[in-house]
């Protein structure tokens, strides 16, 4: 699926730097460093989502030998 992406000067001249020097495409290192970086995206919008159910009263917070417990059940 073809994407733009606009790129601060700066990143835009280290992303052609890393280029030239490995040979590599920018579109390797573009998919590259977004595949390496979704699932962390993903994994703090899944903890604010837990925070706000916390405060919400919706959840609970156990400890640890709690929850240990429990799967010993």
């Amino acid at each position: 699926m073809p994407t733009s992406v606009r790129l601060s000067p700066e990143t835009e001249k280290r992303l052609d730097a890393l280029v030239a020097r490995t040979g590599r495409s920018k579109a390797y290192y573009l998919r590259e460093m977004i595949e390496g970086a979704i699932e962390d995206i993903e994994d703090y919008y899944l903890a604010v989502e837990a925070m706000e159910r916390l405060k919400r009263g919706e959840d609970e917070v156990i400890s640890h030998e709690e929850f240990w417990r429990g799967l010993a059940d």
